[in-house]
């Protein structure tokens, strides 16, 4: 374990090795590694079997209303419901092959989590471009 000059553990941007970097460059980092998709690519996918994961928060969900057939799941419980291997995972976590695409409000939170879920070897989980927002704008199906 290296201690610093302080003769405390290193933490956060002191640790060896890690650069700190602002939210920018963390997401144009994360998405050079996604294949992210449009609202109507979203759309054609879904009805070809892949999950669409919905991840606002409650407040916003009823504000502008359901993507019908998605799977809403709260942001601070994506890993757990997703994990085809864990013991909180939805019906619909079968396989680490199963396509996934996260969608938030704008497109932005939605990029972090497909890659937290690539983490745990989805591989092919990925997010929609402009979140919500886009899929509303494109007139593609919302429910109240």
């Amino acid at each position: 374990m290296a201690v610093s000059r302080t003769g405390i553990e290193p933490t956060g941007s002191e640790r060896v090795g890690i650069e700190p970097v602002g939210i920018d460059e963390l997401l144009e980092r994360v998405r050079a590694d996604l294949d992210r998709i449009s609202p109507r690519d979203a759309f054609e996918a879904a009805e070809a079997g892949a999950l669409l994961v919905d991840i606002r928060y409650a407040a916003l969900r009823d504000q502008d209303g359901l993507i019908p057939g998605a799977l809403v799941v709260e942001r601070n419980e994506l890993e757990w419901r997703l994990d085809p291997q864990g013991s909180h995972r939805a019906a619909e976590a079968t396989s680490h092959d199963l396509r996934v695409v996260v969608i938030c409000n704008e497109g932005y939170a939605s990029s972090l989590a497909a890659v937290s879920l690539r983490q745990l070897g989805l591989h092919r989980a990925t997010d929609l471009v402009g979140g919500f927002q886009a899929w509303k704008a494109e007139g593609l199906p919302v429910t109240r």
